[in-house]
């Protein structure tokens, strides 16, 4: 596999150092970006898998925390976000053509990552939008010992009395050559630039909050807004049909804040409660982005991910 050394920006809350990025090329010629943290000795490398909208240099501090913990992390600029390729001519819209693309952008990062020799084994730790490609990923073969997930989009909160309209769009909008264009109640900016800290739905940590504003004000390229109606159709499709699907054999477990108002969490529930070998973990007074919370919250899931995946791995 061909890799070429890409930015990773570094003056904005940088992660671990000797952190470093690469340019990948998927089946389907989208170029994406990798990031990696390397960690001496590494017992294992985490293939994380972030949210939409996110970007690499975002889970420099959870790259910090995996590392503290003997653990090597790359992670990913999935197609359409981050700087790999835009799939729109504004590219402040979040989008993809069908959502099994992400499962290219995961075949190419699992090929970077043994061109690249990273320390073995591989474990899977997804967040969000990344759960919802992580589970796919999962149970088509991805080869790790174990996985993770954090507020997993395995289905998407919308409110009940719009639930039904949405669906509709999603399905019509694309029908008529509009399906590119921003959801209703949506807007192009990011969301961390257009809401206040307090009450917002992502973390109860300011500094953290204030880490994605900077990283964003000072490198806009990486910034991203709301999704447009075919990303909708897609993810709704998706979730629907992971659902129907059985749970990989594999240990997992998934944490999920106790005010969690992003993700749907009934089919969460569901799901681990289905997962054998699975264990769901309510973290109280966590938001949406618990691997981003406060110390005294994100701490102990940090702990429990290590005790997951190294309890996989020989000391």
């Amino acid at each position: 596999m061909s890799l070429s050394v890409a930015p990773l920006y570094t003056d904005i809350h940088p992660g671990p150092a000797k952190g470093v990025a690469y340019w990948a090329q998927t089946a389907d010629g989208k170029r994406i970006r990798l990031g990696y943290w390397p960690r001496e000795n590494a017992r294992g490398t985490v293939l994380l898998f972030p949210g939409r909208t996110e970007y690499v240099e975002k889970y420099g501090p959870c790259a910090g925390d995996l590392a503290a913990r003997g653990l090597a992390c790359l992670t990913i600029d999935w197609r359409g976000q981050g700087l790999a390729d835009r799939l729109l001519p504004d590219i402040r819209i979040g989008h993809v053509d069908v959502f099994d693309d992400y499962q290219r952008d995961v075949a190419a990062m699992l090929d970077a990552a043994r061109a690249l020799d990273l320390p073995r084994p591989y474990f899977l730790l997804g967040h969000s939008m990344g759960g919802c490609i992580g589970l796919r990923a999962a149970m088509e073969g991805l080869p790790v010992e174990a996985c993770a997930f954090s507020g997993p989009m395995w289905g998407i909160h919308i409110a009940p009395h719009i639930r039904h309209i949405a669906g509709l769009l999603a399905q019509m909008m694309p029908r008529v050559g509009r399906g590119g264009q921003l959801l209703p109640g949506t807007r192009a900016e990011p969301y961390v630039l257009t809401e206040p800290f307090d009450d917002n739905m992502l973390t109860t940590d300011a500094q953290m909050y204030d880490m994605m504003r900077d990283q964003i004000n000072a490198h806009p390229e990486l910034a991203l807004g709301g999704p447009s109606f075919t990303w909708l159709r897609e993810a709704l499709a998706e979730t629907a049909a992971l659902a129907r699907r059985p749970a990989p054999n594999l240990p997992c477990v998934t944490w999920l804040g106790s005010n969690e108002r992003i993700v749907e969490t009934g089919r969460i529930h569901r799901r681990m409660e289905r997962w054998p070998g699975g264990r769901l973990e309510i973290v109280p007074g966590g938001e949406h982005e618990v691997l981003m919370e406060t110390e005294a919250i994100r701490e102990p899931v940090f702990d429990g991910i290590a005790e997951l995946f190294l309890g996989r791995v020989a000391a």
